[in-house]
């Protein structure tokens, strides 16, 4: 048990040392101390970053759904493993115990198999946050069926492109979805997007809102009547190590969204590992994760995470302001929520409101707030301990991604000194570089560049599926041996990391990533645009905002501006969702390009930001003269 709960910074460097000095040796001890497998493995770890190939625990047979079920049965049958907490307060909330949840996912296991589902068989799972979303994810992991998450926000169009890129079998969707006072047809969005989805044969349906829905002979069947006469125990499918446990989508600044592929017992290990110190989580404890499933915080930070820790989670079906502003808080006390992880949109949007929103509601409960999705502002930051933390719940300020798939920089709460803005120290087993743009590692303090990792860590995605040759050109070539992350970061005179943000063309907006490659793709299908690139500007609420600088095809366009706009967001939320659409459009006459062609971004963003005073040299511009008609018009 040694090294599995760290309390105090001496022994977070003692810990951290020995995990870079001897990794294999030291995520041994952890996996064979806190797991239970079928099969112990014959090497810890093989790894070669230039083909890239990582293994961890090669040999080693285990399902991760004992792990997070079947093995706390016996102490903790009647513990609560999930609070379901709906959409509407008036609703009473679900506690879902340990044996309750064994048995759901059983019984769904049973469903999944007696339709023909076999192991490695990839599921496609859109499904609002109800506690059938849970079971479906587990049960997918118990008989070895590949779980596909989509969120679902997306539009038919979106859901489709992840269903066929991995050749989904199986649907499981609702017939809706709350979110606030609005109601979501889901059913309807999977309807659209399976006429073009021939590889679907099978849509299983939960019923949520009552509302009406079509349901095709021989594809479509209820779920609960399938569930009522499922047997209620069934023998979890051995796995191997590196089997794939599920893919999960997101953004690429190119083209299509990339599917991450993250295997079984690695995975397992780091995020267990991750959430039992990161959020220093003690058993009797409650904790809440406010992201949504279909991201990987939810994954990992929702259920995996937790659940393998035997911990009782909080899923919430709402959203931060319905029925009104409180509502976070009136669920924190309600539950006597220990531990608090949300993202800074959601933080800097309750700020703006009536203090007593969060003044009214007991937060004494309350010891560790964590913040995910994007670096946290110092003005969010302050409000946050302040008001919600009453500064004694320390904020950990977690930095990852969907291809680390568990938190990589962050601080320990109670153990490592926090500053705000700062993700502050690598977590144990992380080893991170900061690169120029030359490929040297820059070493020394109060250095900034590109964030790299130089060693592989357990949960990291192994690939992207069927698309190899794309994970290893976009996460392993830039830096010889190292994994880039795509992001900028600076290191204090402490060592502390400060995350800059991407250096690509990826915009984090409300913490989701978003490519500016696809958005531009659906702009550019309107009949009236000729081309249109899209970049990022700073937003009060969601951080960064969407700016859309669009060429149309004729430039005395006589038809209604206003009009044009409201199309072009409608085409975005059609082909994508209503996440990606436009703040700002702007119709301009050309687009800044270098003589190759290219659209610099770099002069956009500036002026986007209204940061015109400095745009470097523009005089080796293709059309320099554009630059200075796009800055007077700009909005």
């Amino acid at each position: 048990m040694s090294n599995y709960h760290i309390k105090h910074l001496e022994e977070y460097f003692q810990v951290y040392r020995k995990s870079v000095q001897n990794p294999e040796a030291f995520w041994e001890e952890i996996a064979e101390e806190h797991f239970v497998w079928r099969s112990k493995w014959d090497r810890v770890l093989s790894w070669d970053f230039t083909k890239p190939e990582i293994k961890w625990f090669e040999g080693a047979e285990l399902n991760i759904t004992e792990n997070c079920l079947d093995r706390h049965l016996p102490t903790k049958r009647n513990n609560t493993a999930i609070i379901f907490e709906p959409n509407d307060p008036k609703e009473e909330a679900q506690h879902i115990t340990y044996g309750q949840l064994h048995e759901s996912v059983c019984r769904m296991a049973n469903v999944l198999k007696e339709n023909g589902i076999k192991k490695g068989d990839r599921i496609c799972v859109y499904l609002p946050m109800i506690p059938e979303l849970a079971y479906t994810v587990l049960a997918c992991a118990r008989v070895g069926a590949i779980h596909s998450v989509v969120f679902a926000g997306f539009s038919s169009n979106a859901l489709a492109t992840r269903i066929n890129d991995c050749d989904c079998k199986m649907v499981i969707t609702s017939d809706g979805s709350y979110r606030g006072n609005k109601i979501i047809d889901l059913k309807g969005i999977v309807d659209v997007a399976l006429e073009d989805c021939p590889g679907v044969e099978k849509v299983l349906v939960t019923k949520r809102t009552g509302g009406k829905v079509k349901m095709k002979k021989n594809r479509d069947f209820w779920l609960k009547p399938l569930l009522d006469e499922a047997y209620a125990d069934n023998d979890a499918e051995r796995m191997k190590s590196e089997d794939p446990l599920f893919i999960l989508y997101t953004s690429g600044s190119t083209g299509k969204p990339k599917g991450m592929v993250h295997t079984c017992a690695g995975y397992m290990v780091y995020t267990a590992y991750t959430f039992k110190n990161i959020f220093q989580y003690r058993d009797g404890d409650v904790y809440w994760c406010t992201a949504d499933i279909g991201w990987i915080t939810g994954h990992s930070y929702i259920i995996y995470g937790p659940l393998a820790n035997g911990a009782t989670t909080v899923m919430f079906e709402g959203v931060p302001s319905y029925p009104d502003y409180g509502r976070f808080w009136e669920v924190v006390e309600k539950h006597k929520v220990n531990q608090f992880y949300t993202a800074p949109t959601a933080i800097r949007a309750l700020a703006k409101e009536n203090l007593e929103f969060v003044e009214k509601y007991d937060l004494s409960s309350l010891k560790v707030l964590g913040s995910v999705g994007e670096p946290i502002n110092e003005e969010a930051w302050h409000w946050y301990n302040n008001n919600v933390g009453h500064g004694k719940s320390p904020i950990v300020d977690t930095w990852w991604q969907t291809e680390t798939g568990g938190i990589m920089i962050s601080p320990i709460p109670y153990v490592t000194p926090t500053t705000p803005t700062y993700a502050t120290l690598p977590f144990i087993g992380i080893q991170p570089a900061l690169m120029d743009e030359e490929g040297h590692e820059i070493m020394g303090i109060q250095v900034d560049g590109r964030l790299c990792i130089k060693f592989p860590w357990p949960s990291m995605a192994r690939t992207i599926w069927g698309d190899h040759e794309r994970y290893r050109d976009t996460y392993f070539t830039a830096y010889k041996n190292k994994y880039f992350t795509g992001d900028g970061a600076m290191r204090d005179e402490v060592g502390y990391y400060r995350i800059t943000g991407r250096v690509d063309d990826v915009i984090i907006v409300s913490g989701h990533n978003l490519g500016t490659a696809p958005i531009e793709d659906a702009i550019n299908e309107h009949p009236a645009v000729a081309e249109s690139a899209i970049v990022g500007f700073p937003h009060d609420i969601k951080g960064n905002a969407l700016y859309g600088f669009v060429i149309l095809k004729e430039i005395g366009e006589a038809r209604d501006r206003e009009n044009l706009k409201k199309e072009i967001n409608q085409q975005i939320t059609e082909h994508i969702g209503p996440i990606a659409k436009l703040d700002k459009i702007q119709f301009v006459p050309g687009l800044p390009k270098t003589r190759s062609g290219k659209i610099m971004r770099r002069i956009l963003r500036k002026i986007a930001s209204g940061d015109t005073e400095n745009l470097g040299d523009i005089s080796t511009l293709l059309n320099p003269e554009v630059v200075k008609e796009v800055m007077d018009n700009a909005l």
